[in-house]
């Protein structure tokens, strides 16, 4: 059996959660704001037989889209200027995902 723990932007979950359903992987899901981008992540963790590790992982792939989104950063000028607003392009999205071995499993 594997853990699998998968963090996803907020705008994927909905549909990686509904395809692993489909197929009969159930995930317990959580999720979080924050960030200096304040977009939202979700984390997902599931555990599952080993023969089904590829699948789950291929569903979380092919439902875990990256994104250009941009975001404004203080940035010097030097002393006698201040500080201005520069605006930065940063992808986010896709998956950060782990599988790890399980040694014990139980359901109380």
């Amino acid at each position: 059996m594997k853990l699998i723990i998968a963090i996803i932007q907020d705008e994927d979950a909905g549909e990686v959660i509904s395809h692993l359903n489909e197929v009969e992987i159930q995930v317990t899901r959580l999720a979080t704001k924050g960030g200096f981008l304040r977009s939202g992540n979700t984390t997902i963790m599931t555990g599952v037989d080993d023969e089904k590790v590829d699948e789950a992982l291929k569903i979380i792939e092919e439902n875990s889209k990256s994104r250009t989104q941009y975001a404004t950063l203080p940035s010097s000028c030097g002393a006698m200027h201040g500080f201005i607003l520069a605006p930065i392009e940063v992808k986010v999205g896709g998956a950060t995902v782990f599988v790890l071995d399980v040694d014990q499993f139980h359901k109380f």
